[in-house]
C-alpha cells in the first residue's frame, strides 16, 4: 500500500494541526501517510480575522491541489461555524467543486464537519464543550452544534483571543476546564473544540477520568480523514471514537 498524501489547509498562526494529526495518523496499524499544509493569513482569532482568513480559501485550495492530495482538511473550526448552520456543507462542496474544476479528485473534509460526524459516530446526544475562544464565538459554535441536532449541556470559554496563544494553552488548563463542567448525563465531552487548542495527550486519559467518550477537534479530524479513504478506524491512545474499527484491525 502506498503513502496517503493528506493536505491541510490550516491558518498561518496554527502550530498543532501539523503537530497533532502527523503523531494521531502515524500510529495507524496499517497505513502510512504524508502531509501537506497551506496557510490562510490568520491571527486574531475575531469575526473580523475570521472573514478574512477565509477569503484566502481559493489560493489556498489551488496550492495545496497541486500537491495532488487524496484527501484535504480545511483544519479552522470557528472560521466555518461562524458561518452559521450548515456551513461546514456548503464550504466542503465549494471546495470540491473548486478541485472538480481543476481536475483533482481529492476528497475533502472540515473540521467542524468532522466534529458533527465523530459526535454521530459516537451516538452522542447530550455533548460537553470546552473552547479556547471569546464567549461570544463560543457561543455560535454551541449554537452551530445544537443546529446539527446536539443538546449541549455545559460548556467553557477559555477567551484566549490570540491564535498564537491558543496553541500555547497549557493541559492542565484545559483538564481544569473540563473537570469544573457538569458532565452528569453527557454522551460525549469534547475536551478541545478547536484544532489549536493542543489537546492529544488529555484525551484517553480524560476519558478514563470522567468515564466516558471523549474526542476533539484533531481526533474527530483523523477519524474524518480514515473514513474517507475507506481505512479502518483504529488508532491507539487517543480516544473510543478512534478505536472504533479495532477488531478489525490486523494485530
Amino acid at each position: 500500500m502506498g503513502i496517503h498524501r493528506v493536505g491541510l489547509v490550516v491558518p498561518s498562526s496554527n502550530t498543532t494541526v501539523e503537530t497533532e494529526m502527523p503523531a494521531l495518523l502515524s500510529r495507524h496499524p496499517e497505513a502510512e501517510f504524508s502531509f501537506h499544509s497551506t496557510r490562510m493569513r490568520m491571527h486574531t482569532v475575531s469575526p473580523e480575522g475570521l472573514a478574512a482568513m477565509n477569503a484566502q480559501r481559493e489560493r489556498c485550495v489551488l496550492e495545496i491541489a497541486d500537491a495532488s492530495p487524496e484527501v484535504i482538511l480545511y483544519a479552522c473550526l470557528v472560521a466555518v461555524m461562524v458561518g452559521g448552520p450548515g456551513e461546514h456543507q456548503r464550504v466542503e462542496s465549494s471546495v470540491a467543486e473548486q478541485l472538480a474544476t481543476g481536475d483533482s479528485p481529492a476528497r475533502v473534509r472540515s473540521s467542524a464537519g468532522a466534529l458533527v460526524e465523530g459526535l454521530r459516530a459516537l451516538n452522542a446526544q447530550r455533548v460537553a464543550l470546552v473552547t479556547p475562544y471569546m464567549r461570544p464565538l463560543a457561543a455560535k459554535v454551541v449554537a452551530y452544534l445544537e443546529a446539527e441536532g446536539f443538546s449541549i449541556s455545559d460548556w467553557r470559554a477559555l477567551e484566549v483571543e490570540d491564535n498564537t496563544e491558543v496553541g500555547c494553552i497549557s493541559g492542565d488548563r484545559v483538564m481544569d476546564a473540563a473537570r469544573s463542567l457538569n458532565l452528569a448525563g453527557v454522551d460525549a465531552l469534547v475536551i478541545s473544540c478547536c484544532v489549536q487548542m493542543p489537546s492529544l495527550p488529555l484525551v484517553d486519559a480524560a476519558e478514563q477520568e470522567f468515564g466516558i467518550p471523549v474526542l476533539s477537534a484533531a481526533t474527530a479530524g483523523a477519524y474524518s480523514i480514515l473514513r474517507s479513504l475507506d481505512l479502518p478506524v483504529a488508532i491507539p491512545r487517543a480516544g473510543s471514537l478512534l478505536r472504533a474499527d479495532v477488531a478489525v484491525a490486523p494485530h
